[in-house]
């Protein structure tokens, strides 16, 4: 029996640069089922805000200081292996390379994806 998606979905951002989690926040906030919960710069602080703030979706970078995302994944998924991680990446072969390198991502998206897909994406996890 599955059970059906939270009406709000709550959103974690992570990406070591400033512009990328002020332009995706700010996109993301013009959805009414998106709930922003909280944004991260480096690899521990998400894993840290995950297990905090229990969200539904992590957006996150795969290459980030302190902890990169690939470590992250494995980390919030342990903690918490319902919540929905969307790796997102500017490096080409992005998604192979993730999955290579042990990331446990429910989708992957590339840096340049717009909004609307992103969103698309996310909804396509529930």
């Amino acid at each position: 029996m599955m059970c059906s998606p939270p009406t709000v979905l709550k959103v974690l951002i992570a990406d070591d640069h400033e512009l990328t989690r002020c332009t995706l926040k700010l996109a993301l906030m013009r959805y009414s089922h998106l709930e922003l919960v909280g944004t991260a710069g480096n690899g521990q602080e998400v894993v840290d805000q995950a297990g905090q703030k229990q969200p539904d979706v992590v957006i996150l970078d795969m290459h980030m200081p302190v902890l990169d995302g690939w470590s992250a994944s494995r980390l919030i998924k342990e903690k918490s292996p319902q919540t929905r991680i969307v790796a997102y990446s500017s490096v080409e072969g992005g998604k192979a390379k993730a999955l290579a390198e042990g990331a446990i991502v429910d989708a992957f998206c590339e840096k340049g994806t717009c909004p609307t897909q992103i969103v698309e994406i996310i909804r396509s996890l529930f």
